[in-house]
């Protein structure tokens, strides 16, 4: 699919530049002609760069930069015309797969955070009680420990209250409210996680470590 719409835009780019030199233009005046009227999306420099968003934004150029916002473009009148005139897609066609596309997000991400929380209740919470209390007799020696589990729980309480308050009754609004509101939080969950797991017991850690994943091959 990604190479289908990229493929579009070096059809149309290529149907464009074929148009003015039917009309009469040169070959080199058509090129020219169409340098000068899309250079704005040229940089030069590191794309990968928190600069070239903002220069973007200043070329007015857009930065769908979200799932929802990449979907929202997708079936807009400006792309069906162009999928219509490449024969990719009808217009139906569009509406049929922005409609799969704002579906198939809203599932995975629902999947995905309620996997996260029953990851933490059934595994992640536990350990960190486990290893806790390996500490009683030392409670000097318990670090941040107590503060860290406790943001566990914190955090993932948030992530929680969160999809309570889904507008699970309109597809796009519940899509932009799990990008928006949930994603970042999960994000938030797994920042403290990440915390915990250099604090805990190897031995009471529920799931693979990087390194366990990285370099299990070795043993």
């Amino acid at each position: 699919f990604p190479i289908a719409m990229c493929n579009t835009i070096m059809a149309s780019g290529m149907a464009a530049l074929s148009s003015m030199i039917e009309k009469g233009k040169s070959h080199r005046d058509a090129v020219a002609a169409m340098f000068k009227e899309n250079r704005q999306v040229i940089f030069t420099g590191n794309g990968y760069a928190k600069e070239w968003p903002a220069e973007a934004y200043k070329r007015g150029l857009p930065n769908l930069n979200t799932t929802p916002l990449a979907i929202t473009h997708f079936n807009t009148v400006k792309a069906k015309n162009l999928f219509k005139e490449m024969g990719i897609f009808t217009p139906e066609e569009c509406d049929a797969r922005a409609e799969v596309m704002w579906e198939n997000y809203v599932t995975t991400l629902s999947i995905e955070a309620n996997t996260l929380i029953s990851m933490i209740d059934t595994s992640i919470w536990p350990a960190c009680l486990t290893d806790l209390a390996t500490y009683k007799t030392m409670p000097k020696l318990v670090g941040e420990r107590q503060k860290v589990y406790t943001a566990i729980q914190t955090e993932t309480t948030k992530l929680k209250d969160l999809l309570k308050k889904r507008p699970a009754k309109d597809i796009k609004a519940d899509a932009k409210y799990l990008c928006d509101k949930v994603k970042p939080q999960m994000g938030a969950v797994r920042a403290v996680v990440d915390k915990a797991e250099g604090l805990l017991d190897k031995e009471v850690y529920p799931y693979p470590t990087y390194e366990d994943l990285i370099y299990s091959h070795h043993s």
